[in-house]
C-alpha cells in the first residue's frame, strides 16, 4: 500500500506520527512524508523519503519570529485568531496543489495527516483518497459538556457556569473564527465543495474517514457524545532519535535523591528565561538532580550560568529514560510530552498559556495529575512551591499512576493495523 503522511511543520504535530510511519514502513508499505524541508534530516534518519513543501510556506518555531514579528505581542483571542488564519489556514490551497502534484508521481492509496492539516477534506473529496487523521492535541470538537477551546478552563459545575461557557464559545466563534471560516469556505468553493456552517473546530473531526487520537478518555473532559470518527489509541510514541542524550548521572542517582525533568518545548523556547531559568533557580537549592532539555536553544549559555553539580543541560534528552526515573516533570504543557510523563506515572508542573497549552495544563489540574501555574513566566518560588507540593501530596502520584495504567491498556499500533485490515479497498491495495 502506498501511504502519504502529511503534517504541519511543527514538532507537536510531526512527532506523534513518526512511530506510526515507521511501523507501517516496516510492515512493507511504501511510506513517504509531505512536510517542511527542516524535517529532512529527521526523515533521513527514519529512512522515509521527504516530499517537501513547494508552494506551501514552512511556518515553525524558527521561521515564525521572522515571518510574523508582530505575533510576539499578541495574546488571548487575538493570538488564537492569528495562529488559526496564518499558521493553519493560509497554506490550505498550497498544501492541496502540492499534493495533487505528488499524486501524479506517487499515486498514494491513503493520506495520514495530522488533524490540523486542513487540506484533508480536499484530498478526500476532490482526489477521492482514503484519509486518516492523527489527533495530536486535546479534542477540540464543540460540545455543551466542555468549556470553549483555548480558554484554559475546566468544565463548568453549575447551570450558570455552563451558560457562561456557551456564551464564551459563541463569542469566540464570532470574534476569532468567523473570518477563518470564510477563508476556508472560499477554498472549498473553488473546488466545488459545500461550505461549512458550524464551528471550524468541528471540521477537524469530519474531514477524515477516521481520526486516531493520541491519548485516552481519562485525560479528556467527559462528553455525553464523542465525535463519532474519533478513536482513542493511547500514547503514540514518537520515533526516538539516536542523538537523544541519556544522562549518565541517572545511573548514579543515590537512593532518595529526587529527579526533576525540565523542558520548555520546541516552539516557544527562544527565551529560556520564561521557564528553564526560573525552574533552575527555584529548584537548585533542593539538591534534586535537575535534567534540562533545551531543544538546541542556549545550551552552552545555560551550562555556563548553571554549573552546579545537580544540573544537567543537554540539547536533546531521552525523555523515556529520564521519566522512568523522574519524580516530577516541569514543562510548558505540550500535549505529547505531558502524555509521555503520565505514561510513566510522573506528575506535571505546567507553565504555559499559549498555543493551547492552557487547555492541557487545565486538564493537568482537573484530573489531579499535577499543578497548573497558569502563567507563561513563573517565578522561581512558584516553581519550587509547585514541586514541593507534588512531592508532599501523594494524590498527585496516585492519579498520575492511574492514568499510566489506562494508557498501558491501549496498543495503538495494533488498533491502527486492525482498522486498515477492516477497510476492503485498503486490503486490496496491499
Amino acid at each position: 500500500m502506498r501511504i502519504l503522511f502529511a503534517s504541519t511543520a511543527a514538532d507537536g504535530h510531526f512527532n506523534p506520527m513518526t512511530g506510526v510511519a515507521i511501523h507501517l514502513r516496516d510492515a512493507g508499505h511504501d511510506v513517504r512524508w509531505y512536510t517542511g524541508a527542516s524535517y529532512e534530516h529527521r526523515l533521513q534518519e527514519m529512512g522515509i523519503p521527504l516530499l517537501p513543501f513547494k508552494r506551501a510556506r514552512e511556518i515553525n518555531g524558527e521561521t515564525m519570529p521572522k515571518l510574523f514579528p508582530e505575533r510576539a505581542r499578541l495574546k488571548g483571542p487575538a493570538l488564537i485568531r492569528f495562529d488559526f488564519e496564518q499558521v493553519f489556514l493560509s497554506n490550505v490551497e498550497a498544501y492541496f496543489e502540492d499534493v495533487v502534484e505528488i499524486d501524479r508521481d506517487f499515486c498514494f492509496d491513503v493520506l495520514v495527516a495530522d488533524s490540523a492539516w486542513m487540506a484533508a477534506r480536499l484530498v478526500r473529496d476532490v482526489l477521492g483518497k482514503h484519509v486518516v487523521g492523527i489527533g495530536a492535541g486535546t479534542v477540540l470538537a464543540t460540545s455543551p459538556d466542555v468549556p470553549p477551546n483555548f480558554a484554559g478552563l475546566r468544565p463548568a459545575r453549575t447551570p450558570a457556569g455552563r451558560l457562561l461557557h456557551r456564551g464564551m464559545g459563541a463569542a469566540m466563534d464570532w470574534m476569532v473564527l468567523a473570518n477563518g471560516r470564510r477563508l476556508y469556505n472560499a477554498v472549498m468553493a473553488k473546488h466545488g465543495l459545500e461550505p461549512i456552517t458550524g464551528s471550524v473546530f468541528d471540521e477537524f473531526y469530519s474531514y477524515h474517514h477516521v481520526l486516531f487520537h493520541n491519548g485516552v478518555p481519562g485525560f479528556e473532559y467527559p462528553r455525553r457524545q464523542q465525535p463519532p470518527k474519533v478513536r482513542f489509541v493511547g500514547l503514540l510514541r514518537p520515533y526516538k532519535a539516536r542523538s537523544a542524550a541519556r544522562p549518565p548521572q541517572l545511573a548514579r542517582v543515590a537512593h532518595g535523591r529526587r529527579v526533576v525533568l525540565i523542558s520548555q518545548g520546541t516552539i516557544d523556547n527562544q527565551d529560556p528565561g520564561k521557564l528553564i531559568v526560573p525552574a533552575l533557580e527555584g529548584l537548585i537549592p533542593s539538591g534534586a538532580l535537575l535534567i534540562v532539555g533545551t531543544g538546541h536553544k542556549h545550551t552552552e549559555e545555560l551550562r555556563r550560568r548553571f554549573p552546579q553539580e545537580n544540573v544537567v543541560i543537554e540539547d536533546y534528552v531521552d525523555f523515556d529514560a529520564v521519566l522512568a526515573r523522574a519524580d516530577v516533570f516541569v514543562c510548558n504543557g505540550g500535549h505529547g510530552s505531558v502524555l509521555l510523563s503520565l505514561s510513566k506515572g510522573v506528575p506535571v508542573v505546567g507553565a504555559g498559556t499559549r498555543e493551547g497549552k492552557n487547555d492541557i495544563n487545565a486538564r493537568v489540574e482537573h484530573f489531579g495529575v499535577g499543578v497548573n501555574l497558569r502563567t507563561e513566566m513563573p517565578t522561581p518560588p512558584q516553581v519550587a512551591r509547585a514541586v514541593e507540593r507534588i512531592l508532599a501530596e501523594p494524590s498527585f502520584k496516585r492519579r498520575a499512576q492511574e492514568l499510566s495504567d489506562e494508557l498501558a491498556r491501549y496498543q495503538p499500533l495494533e488498533i491502527i493495523d486492525e482498522y486498515f485490515a477492516g477497510v476492503p479497498e485498503l486490503r486490496q491495495a496491499v
